[in-house]
């Protein structure tokens, strides 16, 4: 598979999912639409589609194509869903997943690991409730090569803010996440990285991994993908259950679960 991060509005991520096999494609969190047609068309063997030939009429070897294209929507909030309306009133056959009626546009809503394919590639939605209820991760796999799509769920070093969810749910999220190989690119929703390793070097100042990541984002620019073994280093809603993690949330000496640390490094993150 081929993967596209296309930069959208201040710092949004919408990708390009692309098969080589079939040469077609979809589309994650498409806000804008024309940024990401502009990116396909640097493509041009691939069609935004997965297609098959049904019969046209009764009559035989009179076929007409058709088209079944693919929106994968992380979630309801305007940065993520809000180009789905304008894809589709130009690709009316669009099929737009998402995980519930609340994502604008959804013509198919999908639960927990019920998968679908882009092509030859096998999609498998991954219930990610907290930040919003109806959160879903879009894990691909194909011939030793893993992502992840995790919209506002999980950043680089960092996850997103708990407006629908609890503690609970965020690491439950965060755990079926951290559960895929390590070796899984992670593609995220937003470009929040820099700021993400501040607040993460603030809760382990000692950890030369965050330091190294540190350097790396201020001299990359574009962070993204990350992955998974990149998180459960840098990234301290992964690292709950750290001593060092649960020293500086809880003091010396103290501890406590990791749903209830989780919670504190979120509203330490919230006011930092």
């Amino acid at each position: 598979m081929i993967i596209k991060p296309v930069p959208c509005l201040k710092d949004n991520y919408a990708y390009l999912l692309l098969d080589p096999q079939a040469n077609q494609a979809a589309v994650v969190d498409p806000v804008e639409p024309e940024k990401v047609k502009a990116a396909l068309a640097e493509y041009p063997e691939y069609k935004l589609s997965a297609g098959r030939q049904e019969l046209l009429t009764n009559q035989p070897f009179i076929y007409l194509l058709i088209y079944i294209y693919r929106i994968l929507t992380t979630h309801h909030h305007w940065d993520h869903a809000g180009g789905n309306k304008k894809l589709l009133e130009q690709f009316p056959e669009l099929t737009c997943y998402g995980g519930s009626n609340n994502v604008e546009g959804v013509n198919k809503i999908v639960g927990d690991k019920e998968s679908f394919k882009v092509g030859q590639l096998e999609v498998i939605p991954l219930t990610t409730a907290c930040h919003t209820m109806d959160h879903i991760c879009y894990y691909v796999s194909d011939n030793g090569k893993n992502a992840v799509f995790t919209g506002d769920c999980i950043f680089s070093s960092g996850c997103g803010r708990f407006f629908e969810g609890t503690p609970q749910d965020m690491w439950e999220s965060i755990s079926k996440v951290a559960a895929l190989p390590d070796s899984t690119h992670v593609y995220f929703g937003h470009e929040y990285t820099i700021a993400n390793l501040k607040f993460a070097e603030h809760v382990e100042p000692e950890n030369k991994e965050i330091q190294e990541k540190i350097a790396w984002a201020k001299r990359v620019g574009c962070t993204t993908p990350s992955t998974i073994q990149n998180e459960k280093l840098t990234n301290p809603f992964f690292r709950v259950q750290e001593s060092s993690v649960q020293e500086r949330v809880l003091g010396k000496d103290n501890k406590a679960s990791p749903i209830e640390v989780l919670g504190k490094v979120r509203a330490m993150k919230d006011n930092f």
